[in-house]
């Protein structure tokens, strides 16, 4: 006796009727994008019309008379069967959607995580380059040495003197003018070029 709780096999119809859901969510697809088509409201229109000219003017082929039940009856078969393809085929769509949505997350996720990293990155060198060292912190450094040095030494350095050649100090750069005084013929210094 087989056990009923046996999960080794699937259960169902062996052989049985199947179907192919994708195929079928395709045909339902193409149905409703026909459907939603003009060409299909002008060819349901046109049949509809012919429908009832036969029926109203043609005595002889008179299928459906005048409240035209039959008519009425293939509509609503028709209805019935639009209607649940329709939806399967926007559920389909929502299905696209969904996954299309969740692989635009990502991308959105994977750039943002990339943006935070390229303004980490920038903030580290903005940092960096705050910590080089500039021209007055060699400038400090110097003197300092060079005080450390003049201490060895025993002799008294002092920056307030302008270095001789500094000329870019405004006391300094006068007295690296000179002119030619031509009775004498020497170079005059201090003088102002004039």
């Amino acid at each position: 006796m087989a056990r009923k709780d046996d999960l080794s096999k699937p259960r169902g119809t062996a052989g049985g009727p199947s179907y192919d859901p994708d195929a079928f969510g395709r045909f339902a697809e193409g149905m409703a994008r026909y459907l939603g088509t003009g060409r299909y409201l002008a060819i349901q229109s046109g049949i509809v019309l012919v429908w009832i000219f036969l029926n109203l003017i043609a005595v002889q082929l008179r299928w459906d008379p005048y409240p035209f039940i039959l008519l009425n009856l293939v509509f609503s078969t028709q209805a019935a069967y639009a209607a649940p393809l329709i939806l399967l085929a926007q559920n389909r769509q929502a299905d696209r959607d969904r996954v299309e949505i969740e692989r635009d997350r990502d991308t959105n996720a994977r750039q943002l995580a990339e943006s935070e990293f390229l303004a980490r990155e920038i903030a580290a060198l903005r940092i960096s380059i705050e910590r080089k060292a500039d021209r007055e912190d060699l400038i400090d450094a110097m003197h300092e040495i060079a005080q450390a040095l003049g201490r060895l030494a025993g002799e008294p350095v002092d920056f307030d003197q302008p270095d001789p050649g500094d000329l870019d100090h405004p006391a300094d750069a006068e007295d690296h003018r000179t002119l030619v005084d031509p009775a004498v013929d020497q170079p005059t210094p201090g003088a102002l070029d004039i």
